[in-house]
């Protein structure tokens, strides 16, 4: 049997406890009402002036800074906040990694971002797209009846660099921030001098703990990762509703994949004993042999999480954990990489016993996985300037409209499992233009992409400008691990282009 390693994820302030995230059965809607029902069950941490509060879904950290002594209902914004995240997590000050959010200026609802240079010193407002938000409320809260000032938070989990697919820990970050009332008159840093001192910030650790509807979970194996097996046809590829956690459309699976229990099956077998069980894989067009992995999960011990490793025994069985405890990955019945096996459909069986027989069978279920670890093929075929073939880092000028260039590329998925292509260029400082894309919809079916194919179909493409450029051909995979998408290849050119 594995034993337990009392490791901590963190190395936490003295007796500093972490803010524990809780999951989001919709998304929050930061513009409702406090008391609408959103932050209902939130997690919460206090702090001198007031509470932070914390729920997430796969795409986003909901945060609020409920500053319950604020009870000046000032205009304008001499009010405000700070909110920094360590963005890898080292506890260290990142230059150009480790992020703070603020406010825009003059604009109490408008979410400005801005990357650390060092200790108290950040970039200017970073101007590229974000679907993060902020929302200013002044009124009653679950901490208080009292109306109060409110700041609510939607922030982009890629953003805090944190992602719930990780396999080997539970998704966490570090997080400090600063709340400025001018009526009453306070400037409250939590933890003190946080954004001088990475090593004083406080841990925040998110949920991966979805309600899935009963009725969409297997009878054993309730879900791989956050899509229900019952969203899994015979083929072996996924799809799920459009408002889903996680969104996909006759999607394989790939990377390292959580099969996880169906919780009310599990709690009966465990009240019967029956808590032995094997899990066996087919390859294509092959028979079943046991699946044999090991794997760690993290237990809150009520202060922190601590991680505990699964194997199999010697003969290949499993031992059910306890479905009342409470584990990072609940119901997790076995994490295993799926890196080394070829593309193909499979077959996966989890057979549980009763008691300790290896005949005698309690519960068992059979689905069948598409599992693609390839990434699509990328190549820029030809790049042409009339019927002259361009060479890469040639200088080529471009004459008056409708001179121009042509590209023939290829994007291809012999599995069938390309999600979307992207074909444009880069220039100048930080711009670019596109050229062409395309991406998965469901009448495409299993989406080989194409070889060899002229773009634009008529005509030529122009430059914007004399520049220099790099052609980039992306594209994606339409594969996931359970909780997003895994799988991507690019390839580029570079030329320079004078327009005549």
């Amino acid at each position: 049997m594995a034993k337990l390693r009392n490791l901590s994820i963190t190395t936490p302030i003295l007796f500093a406890l972490p803010l524990r995230s809780e999951w989001a059965v919709n998304p929050v809607d930061i513009n409702k009402p406090m008391m609408a029902g959103d932050w209902d069950d939130a997690g919460s941490l206090k702090f001198s002036r007031g509470y932070v509060m914390a729920k997430n879904d796969a795409n986003f950290l909901y945060l609020t800074l409920d500053v319950v002594s604020d009870t000046g209902n000032d205009a304008g914004t001499n009010d405000y906040f700070w909110l920094t995240f360590d963005n890898n997590r080292d506890r260290n000050i990142t230059s150009g990694v480790d992020v703070n959010y603020g406010l825009y200026p003059g604009q109490p609802n408008k979410l400005g971002r801005q990357k650390y240079l060092g200790p108290g010193s950040w970039t200017g407002l970073l101007a590229d797209p974000s679907n993060s938000g902020v929302v200013q409320e002044f009124g009653a809260s679950p901490n208080s009846d009292v109306s109060h000032r409110i700041w609510k938070f939607r922030l982009e989990l890629s953003e805090i660099n944190v992602a719930l697919s990780w396999p080997l820990s539970t998704p966490y970050t570090y997080f400090g921030f600063r709340v400025r009332s001018s009526n009453p008159g306070f400037t409250t840093d939590f933890p003190g001098d946080f954004y001088k001192d990475f090593t004083k910030l406080r841990q925040l650790i998110l949920s991966r703990k979805p309600t899935i509807p009963s009725k969409d979970l297997g009878p054993v194996v309730g879900s791989v990762g956050l899509i229900p097996t019952t969203k899994i046809s015979a083929t072996g590829r996924a799809t799920t509703d459009s408002g889903y956690y996680h969104f996909v459309e006759n999607a394989a699976f790939g990377g390292t994949l959580n099969l996880i229990g169906n919780r009310t099956k599990l709690q009966q077998l465990w009240a019967a004993g029956n808590t032995k069980y094997k899990v066996e894989i087919a390859a294509p067009g092959g028979s079943f042999a046991k699946l044999i992995s090991n794997w760690s999960n993290y237990r809150w011990t009520g202060s922190t999480y601590a991680l505990e490793s699964f194997a199999a025994s010697a003969n290949g069985y499993y031992q059910m954990a306890n479905p009342g405890t409470d584990y990072s990955i609940d119901d997790l019945l076995i994490q295993f990489p799926t890196t080394a096996l070829l593309p193909g459909l499979y077959r996966i069986q989890v057979t549980f016993f009763v008691g300790s027989s290896t005949t005698d069978i309690a519960a068992i279920q059979e689905l069948r996985l598409f599992i693609d670890n390839h990434v699509p093929s990328t190549i820029i075929e030809s790049v042409k300037h009339g019927s002259n073939e361009v060479s890469a880092c040639a200088i080529e000028t471009i004459g008056a409209a409708p001179d121009g260039l042509n590209f023939r590329i290829t994007a291809n998925d012999p599995e069938g499992n390309l999600r979307g292509v992207s074909f444009y260029a880069t220039y100048g400082a930080g711009l670019s233009t596109p050229i062409y894309a395309e991406n998965y919809t469901p009448s495409k079916g299993n989406w080989e992409g194409f070889v060899n194919k002229l773009i634009p179909e008529s005509g030529n493409w122009r430059p914007p400008q004399s520049c220099a450029y790099s052609f980039v051909l992306s594209v994606s995979a339409r594969t996931t691990n359970g909780y997003s998408w895994v799988g991507q290849n690019n390839t580029h050119r570079n030329l320079t282009l004078l327009v005549g």
